[in-house]
């Protein structure tokens, strides 16, 4: 059994890992990040499908003391932002531990450190490692989460959650259904239709569609006004630009776009494309279909009211909530993640709470106690990871 005995332990080396290595470097700390993956932001490099841009300006999504390169769109595609983070490790010379799942970290109260056991995905060999800090940076989306259905593992078509998902080209005139309306489940379904698929979505809960720029003067007011004042603004111009969304089964929830982004971790939909083609008459409603209208060409919106949820699956058929049944050779799941920090997390019980995420409000989430603190984890994106990495470097500057 190895072990090794260092200032600051950190467990993941996605962007928020990454970000934080980096300042601790410029502190000159020692430190060691443990990743499950074989690579580093392996979300990004391996579990990302490929039209995915980030969608803030990149001004909002740069990580501490390497600001994006001037040439770089304001909204970075996939691949340029890979490329970044593989200039931000070259350039702080990060070097992440790879497959390296942590099995328990426990603070030990007699020598004031922090005790991490991790198995080597190599050789299968336990390690123990000891820091008198540990950094939990294993993010939002850790574990793919699909929900049980009834019949599900009956199901003779292909099931994909959205971490699988890469293209719509190898979907054409298939019946695909995208579970899930969120930014992965709007986008999936949209490069499925222009991939010739024959495409349903259901949507499941009331959404908040928005338009980049309106995300963009959102992000900006809240630097000045309460969330309440802003999330009216948006919800106002929400209903001018895009009107009424009840007739394609999408409902507007009763709470604001940026306060349930805060309090649940739920994102406003961004529209990239799917609003026009459904007002175009590219998408439309399952119920109103008339018999002229390319198939192909269709996202058929399962209304909340009508069939927000499969009730059962049986072969290729699955029979929704409204009591009709549809064939589909495609699922794919857009039903997010679900963290299992408090697997291996002993002992704390102030910081994280069940489901891995801070327990103390915005702006004290990030710092624990005993030296065990957390970066990416307040629900505003890279933008608050890279302001969480700043003040945990910080602050074990201070307790040196």
């Amino acid at each position: 059994m190895q072990e090794q005995q260092v200032v600051a332990i950190i467990v993941g080396a996605g962007p928020s890992g990454l970000a934080t290595a980096a300042c601790l470097s410029r502190q000159s700390t020692p430190y060691i990040i443990l990743e499950r993956e074989d690579c580093f932001a392996s979300l990004w490099k391996k579990y990302a499908y490929d039209r995915l841009q980030l969608h803030l300006g990149k001004q909002f999504c740069q990580l501490p003391h390497m600001p994006f390169p001037a040439s770089f769109p304001t909204y970075v595609p996939k691949t340029m932002f890979v490329q970044y983070l593989n200039d931000y490790v070259s350039h702080f010379k990060i070097s992440p531990i790879h497959r390296r799942t942590v099995e328990s970290a426990e603070y030990d109260d007699v020598s004031k450190r922090w005790h991490v056991k991790a198995r080597n995905g190599s050789s299968g060999e336990a390690e123990e490692y000891y820091g008198t800090f540990l950094v939990v940076a294993t993010g939002e989306a850790t574990d793919p989460y699909t929900p049980e259905i009834q019949g599900l593992d009956t199901f003779s078509g292909e099931v994909l959650h959205s971490t699988q998902f890469k293209s719509g080209k190898q979907f054409g005139n298939k019946n695909v259904l995208v579970v899930g309306s969120g930014n992965s489940g709007m986008e999936i379904a949209l490069d499925l239709v222009n991939h010739g698929a024959k495409t349903s979505i259901v949507v499941r809960s009331p959404v908040h569609i928005v338009s980049r720029e309106m995300l963009y003067v959102g992000l900006s007011l809240l630097k000045r006004l309460e969330v309440g004042m802003v999330d009216s603004l948006m919800v106002m111009v929400s209903k001018v630009v895009y009107g009424d969304l009840s007739k394609y089964g999408i409902t507007r929830p009763s709470e604001g776009p940026f306060y349930m982004k805060v309090k649940y971790g739920k994102y406003p939909v961004v529209d990239v494309g799917t609003y026009k083609k459904i007002k175009s008459g590219e998408i439309q409603d399952i119920r109103p279909l008339p018999i002229q209208v390319d198939l192909s060409l269709i996202i058929r919106l399962i209304c909340p009211s009508v069939a927000a949820e499969i009730a059962s699956v049986s072969g290729k058929d699955l029979l929704f909530d409204d009591g009709k049944a549809r064939s589909f050779d495609t699922i794919v799941f857009c039903t997010g993640f679900k963290r299992s920090t408090n697997l291996w997390l002993k002992g704390d019980d102030y910081l994280l709470n069940d489901d891995g995420l801070p327990k103390p409000g915005y702006p004290n989430h990030w710092k624990g106690k005993n030296g065990l603190y957390c970066v990416g984890l307040s629900r505003r994106g890279l933008y608050g990871a890279s302001a969480d990495a700043q003040n945990i470097a910080n602050d074990i500057k201070s307790l040196m």
